[in-house]
Parts: structure tokens; C-alpha cells; sequence
């Protein structure tokens, strides 16, 4: 942390601004853990004082606070545990984070929708920035897709809990006969290779296309031929970004997410355990899903992949799924035991 200090009060530190946001987002990282286990051990110090004046003071009512402070101490310092569980290289960056309608047609689209709400509230929540990338809406409603640059001190590391497939089962508000249906969407993110450098040759490896943007905009947004759309001849890969009204930020923002999608795509090549990974989204259908949204016949909220489970559909649909993704990192770290399964597979 001292080198990052140090290298920002350096002159010209910010004559690059965007190596100097790089550095800038590095200190943030370190300082998310170093700050708050700074603050942990003064208080354990504060509240070991305080325990034995209140033994000396034979005060019960001063022994009953002193306990509670440390009830709250430990719960503190099991939460930034969980961030010592974000250890891989891109755990404490930022993010592209994208949703995915699946099969059901309208009805996914209209989930798709519904997840962005959740997630834009968890975002809010937590202090993260977000700014939208790409979007296409649906036909008839909701969300065909949307890209979201999601930046904030473990952003990646804690939204890559989310990767797959999410179901929902409710009464469609589409069906006039009332029948239950269920749908489909994919959640996969992406980190921000700020600080790496992908080979690729943008005049022969990738196709540009120019296009006016879609859907609603300002001034320029609409008018002008602005959204780009890049296509990587190697892997396929398609990314395109029309948010910006200049034709300059969005060729450079899709080149970013391009990148990372190279990157990850190398990475799967290479790490059967990363390919594993990316591979549990899978097909946007049943069968793959990582965790449920039961709206009817009953309310459930169930994660596949660890159990747990919580009849709170109101409050996690407001963006309430932080212990969803806490308790995500301790399965993937072998520190979390499902409950036993009491037949709720709807």
C-alpha cells in the first residue's frame, strides 16, 4: 500500500489519467482490507479495556454492552474474512456484468428485467458505480440483454458468485388464463483488463461496424452513426457498445470488453478448473440453472449449488442477495455445509 501511496504523490501522476485510475483502484482494493482490520484490532484493544473496568466496576449492565460489542466484533471480522476468500487475480477489480434472456421468450425477457432490477439495487446498495455498456430490449417487454461496467473495490470477485443461469417460476402476467410458467436468464461477468495487455490486432485480427444506436438516447445518441460493433475472426467473439454519443468512447469501451472476453476465453483454454467454471452457465434452459426464484405455487428463493434457501422473495428481488453470494464463497472455498435438502424442488 505504501508504494501505491508513494507513486501517486509522485509529480505527473496524473498526466495518464486512466494508468492513474488503474492505481487509484489498486489502493482502493488494499485499503478495503487494510483499513477495516486496522479499525478491528483498535477495537478488540478498546473492548478488552473496557471488559476489565467493568469486571473491576462489577457493573452488569457495563459487562452486558461489553458483550454485545463483541458479538457485533466478531460478526465484523467474519465479513472481512470472506473478502480473504477473494484471492484470484481479478477478484479485487472491476467488472463488465451482463444479463442474458433465455427460453421463454417474452416471459424471460420480462425476468431479465426483473434481474436487472435486483441486481441495480444491490449495486446501489453497496456504493457500486454502474454504467450501462449495451442494452436491447424485448419485443413486447422487459430485457433482451444488457452489458453493465460495474466499478467498485471487489466488484468482480463478489458479482462472479452470480455466473449462470437464474429460474423463475410464477403465474405469467402474460397469460391470460393465469397459468404458471417459467422462465430463464443468464448472468455472466466479466473482469476489467485494465492492467493487461491482450494480442490482438485491431486492423486484421477484428471486424468494426458503425451503426446508429437503438432504443432511447439523447441528441446525438440516435442521430448519429456512433455504436460500434467489433468481431473477433479468431473466436467469434462479438461485443458492441452504443451508450456513449462519441463514436471515440464507445470503440474504446467495446475494445475493453472484447478484450476481456479474449482474456477469459484464453484463460478456459488453458485452466480446466476456470473452464469448469464458465462452463456452469451452460445452456440459458432447464437443467442448468444455479439457483431458483419460486413465486408460485409457494415463495422461495433457493440456490442450487449450496442450498440455501429463504422465503424472503420480496427483499432478495430488492437487491437483498449478499448472503447468497457470502455463503457461495464459502462453498467454493470448502468452508460451507448444505443444509439438508427438505424436498422443495419445484
Amino acid at each position: 500500500m505504501a508504494d501505491l501511496e508513494t507513486a501517486m504523490s509522485q509529480p505527473g501522476f496524473w498526466d495518464n489519467p486512466e494508468t492513474a485510475q488503474i492505481t487509484v483502484g489498486k489502493l482502493k482494493t488494499v485499503k478495503a482490507i487494510v483499513d477495516p482490520m486496522t479499525q478491528l484490532l483498535a477495537r478488540d484493544e478498546d473492548l478488552q479495556t473496557l471488559h476489565e473496568l467493568a469486571l473491576e466496576a462489577d457493573s452488569a449492565d457495563e459487562l452486558a454492552e461489553v458483550t454485545a460489542e463483541m458479538i457485533q466484533l466478531e460478526k465484523d471480522l467474519e465479513a472481512l474474512e470472506l473478502k480473504t476468500l477473494l484471492s484470484g487475480p481479478h477478484d479485487g477489480g472491476n467488472c463488465y456484468f451482463s444479463i442474458h434472456a433465455g427460453a421463454g421468450g417474452t416471459e424471460s425477457c420480462d425476468w431479465a428485467a426483473m434481474l436487472m432490477r435486483q441486481y441495480l439495487r444491490y449495486f446501489e446498495r453497496n456504493g457500486y458505480k454502474v454504467s450501462e455498456v449495451d442494452r436491447t430490449d424485448g419485443e413486447e417487454a422487459g430485457i433482451r440483454s444488457i452489458t453493465l461496467h460495474v466499478k467498485g473495490p471487489y466488484g468482480y470477485g463478489y458479482l462472479s458468485c452470480e455466473r449462470g443461469v437464474h429460474r423463475l417460476v410464477r403465474v405469467s402476467p402474460f397469460d391470460s388464463q393465469g397459468r404458471r410458467h417459467t422462465s430463464f436468464a443468464a448472468v455472466d461477468v466479466l473482469p476489467e483488463l485494465a492492467d493487461i495487455e491482450v494480442d490482438v490486432d485491431w486492423a486484421s485480427d477484428v471486424r468494426e461496424d458503425v451503426f446508429h444506436s437503438s432504443g432511447p438516447g439523447g441528441q446525438n445518441v440516435n442521430k448519429v452513426a456512433s455504436a460500434i460493433r467489433l468481431t473477433h475472426f479468431e473466436t467469434g467473439i462479438v461485443v458492441q457498445c452504443q451508450n456513449e454519443s462519441s463514436q471515440h468512447k464507445n470503440r474504446a469501451e467495446a475494445r475493453k470488453v472484447l478484450m476481456a472476453k479474449i482474456y477469459q476465453a484464453e484463460q478456459a483454454k488453458r485452466d480446466a478448473e476456470l473452464a469448469k467454471l464458465y462452463g456452469n452457465k451452460g445452456e440459458i434452459a432447464f437443467g442448468n440453472h444455479i439457483r431458483s426464484y419460486v413465486l408460485y405455487p409457494y415463495q422461495l428463493v433457493r440456490d442450487e449449488r449450496t442450498g440455501l434457501k429463504s422465503a424472503a422473495t420480496d427483499k432478495i428481488l430488492d437487491g437483498a442477495i449478499q448472503e447468497y453470494i457470502d455463503t457461495y464463497l464459502r462453498f467454493r472455498a470448502g468452508k460451507w455445509e448444505a443444509p439438508a435438502d427438505d424436498g422443495d424442488n419445484d
